[in-house]
């Protein structure tokens, strides 16, 4: 058995590498709070989430005021209990952002203590279904990346042997998207896959618009076209073309991608770890897209999603954007442009604790153990 004894929760903001614009938004910082949970023999494990801009010190309040207090003295392997106890323990903001990644912090340190104490990684623990996943970029793609520049990005990331590269859509005119994506498409040719993502930023009609264009150039997906909670409407277009409406990254409840799979309105699934609450729902949004037989592909976070992935067998793509680069040892292995999960016993991420330590927010670090203290 393993009783939680401490808990310890700090932030780090991180600056991304590059500049990353979409349609709605620019990614000046990513907030990450980080969990770490030791139990009575002594083993840790550590868990995380991240918001994209603000909003960190809300999922830390949260976590520090509400959430982490009651975990001293908690069976640790009871994942499945806890994730529910605390998600009724915050009632009254769920369901929502804010709750959500509080909730993944925890759940996610928890499944890294389990794998711990196991001796297996976290994908084999979950199922084991492939050892590696073809890997897409999206680095090379953000709005503001003028057309030469994406076409250098998207023949490099095909040379190094990525699948697929993911072009940001919404520029004002359509005749700019179009022009962008025809280039890059010129380049690439018909062996390497390219997604788009809107963002949210269209209603239906200028949705259906573009996605007329999106046919003619073999596009794999068109990502969040529509504010993310308008489900009918989603529906409505992906029922108006060919082109798979990818959604997932806004949806923040197991019963949120149900009501998309019965409606039909999503063709791809791209549940978020921290988005959703967790690895104990990410699975079950896993194997319901299963038994719609719908593939996943989830958001961001790749450093994590590489082991998630590995252990389903609906699971297509990662998308290559990294985040933990500066609080890592050893990174995601990438070898001809697939993803290899760690074979470590945990959640496979290289923390290393004295960058942690070093990157932290002032004022925003906190424990408790079971004494107390």
């Amino acid at each position: 058995m393993a009783v939680i004894d401490r808990v310890e929760l700090c932030m780090v903001d991180l600056v991304p590498e590059i500049r990353r614009t979409d349609a709605i938004q620019s990614f000046e910082s990513q907030e990450t709070p980080i969990v770490r949970l030791t139990d009575a023999d002594g083993a840790v494990g550590t868990g995380y989430s991240y918001t994209i801009g603000q909003g960190g010190t809300a999922v830390v309040s949260l976590l520090r005021e509400t959430l982490l207090p009651r975990l001293p003295g908690c069976e640790a392997e009871d994942i499945e209990r806890l994730w529910r106890e605390l998600l009724f323990s915050t009632h009254a903001t769920a369901v929502g952002a804010i709750t959500s990644l509080a909730l993944a912090a925890i759940d996610t340190a928890l499944w890294d203590l389990r794998c711990r104490r196991a001796g297996l990684p976290l994908h084999r623990l979950l199922g084991g279904a492939k050892a590696s996943v073809p890997c897409y970029t999206t680095e090379g793609g953000w709005l503001h990346i003028d057309t030469d520049e994406l076409v250098a990005d998207a023949v490099a990331a095909k040379a190094k042997g990525f699948g697929g590269s993911k072009i940001k859509i919404g520029r004002p005119r359509l005749a700019e998207d179009r022009a962008r994506l025809a280039a890059v498409r010129e380049a690439v040719g018909d062996g390497h896959e390219i997604m788009v993502d809107a963002n949210q930023a269209f209603g239906r009609a200028e949705a259906t618009r573009r996605a007329r264009v999106l046919e003619t150039l073999d596009i794999a997906w068109f990502e969040e076209p529509m504010p993310a909670d308008d489900v009918l409407e989603h529906a409505r277009l992906a029922a108006s073309t060919s082109v798979p409406i990818a959604v997932g990254e806004s949806l923040y409840s197991v019963s949120q991608f149900k009501d998309y799979l019965v409606s039909g309105g999503a063709s791809i699934v791209q549940v978020d770890v921290a988005r959703i609450g967790g690895i104990t729902p990410w699975m079950k949004v896993a194997h319901l897209a299963e038994a719609f037989n719908v593939p996943v592909c989830p958001h961001f976070l790749m450093e994590l999603h590489v082991s998630l992935v590995c252990a389903i067998p609906n699971a297509p793509w990662l998308e290559h954007i990294p985040q933990l680069g500066s609080l890592v040892g050893e990174g995601l292995r990438i070898e001809d442009g697939h993803a290899w999960p760690s074979e470590a016993p945990g959640l496979g991420i290289d923390w290393d604790r004295r960058a942690i330590d070093a990157a932290r927010v002032d004022g925003l670090t906190w424990e408790t153990s079971r004494g107390g203290a």
